[in-house]
């Protein structure tokens, strides 16, 4: 399969950690693919592009800022996004929370005119800034995204409730305010109300099936 790169379209979603990301990503993809009656839009996850730790310990690795832009491998993550680009499938990384480390599987992401990224630092990174085409910004009170951290870590991640506070106190929230909120400047849109915002969601929806169409 081989896309002109002057039509395939580059959607980043970012904000703070459980801000509602991937609920809008996951909402705005399920929507436009029943509309379209296919799989049309290719989907990347920052989380999946942490740096493969496995010279480290369990320990070490649990020690680790995973809020910070170094935890995160953005060259792989740049390389995929071009080879996407040019119409080549990329093997998207596989991240176990509970390994702190990425696992031996990979996900084969396919080609298209549309591909949206999501995660926390999108666009608080110079060279990941020029690869997308309209930047979205979730900003959620950070009271509402700890609420929800607690809940999916507990639940989805096997985390308990003292590692998930030292976590947040230590890294998760400085890290917001040193680099994730002032990204905030660099959004095209601004969706608040998290990822249950109807009207961005469809006013999002409306611009990628104009895309795809």
């Amino acid at each position: 399969m081989v896309l002109n790169s002057n039509k395939v379209t580059i959607i980043a979603i970012s904000g703070a950690s459980a801000s509602g990301k991937t609920l809008l990503t996951d909402a705005i993809i399920a929507e436009c693919n029943q509309e379209m009656g296919q799989q049309c839009i290719s989907v990347l996850r920052e989380d999946a592009y942490y740096k493969d730790q496995s010279h480290l310990s369990l320990e070490q690795r649990k020690q680790i800022n995973y809020d910070h832009p170094d935890a995160f491998d953005h060259v792989l993550l740049i390389k995929h996004l071009k080879l996407l680009k040019t119409g080549r499938e990329v093997a998207m990384p596989v991240y176990d929370y509970q390994a702190h480390n990425r696992s031996t599987q990979t996900q084969t992401v396919q080609p298209s005119c549309v591909i949206v990224v999501e995660g926390i630092l999108l666009l608080a990174v110079e060279a990941l800034l020029t690869e997308f085409d309209i930047k979205v910004f979730m900003d959620t009170p950070l009271d509402i995204c700890l609420m929800r951290r607690i809940k999916r870590d507990m639940a989805k991640r096997g985390r308990d409730i003292d590692s998930i506070m030292q976590q947040y106190l230590t890294s998760v929230r400085p890290m917001f305010f040193q680099f994730i909120q002032p990204s905030r400047e660099n959004a095209d849109v601004i969706v608040t109300r998290g990822g249950e915002n109807r009207m961005a969601k469809e006013l999002l929806k409306g611009h990628i099936l104009g895309l795809l169409q």
